[in-house]
């Protein structure tokens, strides 16, 4: 496609992170926990796991060296955000003598959006129909938060205009199925059974 450059796929993602050309990252994991390691392996036992996720690839590499990463998780709930996870994938932190250029600077999930500035997450803002009460109840680990909590500010007039008609007709010729179902573009298509 013409929105990237890219011909050989991974191997120049990382190539492209490691020459530092890559400014943000978005990343997730089966399991989030409150140092902002992350769990893209197994739950349980390693020799029995009782969940395997498709596996790290190149996420621990990439924590590294991309100096923005932002965590996403769309079910903000205790098996998800837990007070450790079971494999870490990619660690939140490094010991202080080693070189890192990148990591976490953030989560947000479907019901809030955290900030990650010294080891730890700090509540930002609650996401309109949810409450700090809620975040709390549904987060397994612990977190900073100011005394007065304020809302996900809705975004702007600019930024629906951009996201509309800049990046949605991007997005189509790439990911037409998410362009359609968010959008509502692209739907004249033929999706492939």
């Amino acid at each position: 496609p013409k929105h990237t450059f890219w011909t050989d796929g991974g191997r120049e993602l990382f190539d492209c992170a490691g020459q530092g050309r890559i400014d943000v990252f978005f990343l997730s994991g089966g399991q989030i926990d409150g140092h902002g390691n992350i769990n893209l392996v197994e739950i349980g036992d390693h020799a029995h796991p009782k969940v395997r996720f498709p596996g790290s690839f190149g996420s621990a590499y990439l924590y590294y060296v991309v100096p923005k990463v932002i965590l996403f998780r769309t079910e903000h709930s205790r098996r998800t955000l837990v007070p450790q996870v079971d494999f870490i994938s990619a660690p939140g932190a490094s010991e202080p003598n080693v070189f890192r250029t990148g990591g976490p600077i953030a989560l947000i999930t479907n019901r809030c959006l955290f900030s990650f500035v010294n080891g730890r997450f700090t509540l930002q803002s609650v996401h309109p129909g949810h409450t700090v009460e809620e975040v709390i109840e549904h987060t397994g680990f612990d977190f900073d938060k100011p005394s007065s909590v304020p809302e996900t500010p809705a975004p702007s007039a600019e930024t629906l205009t951009l996201l509309r008609e800049a990046v949605a007709p991007q997005l189509a010729e790439v990911y037409p199925q998410f362009a359609a179902q968010i959008f509502g573009i692209g739907q004249d298509r033929e999706t492939p059974a």
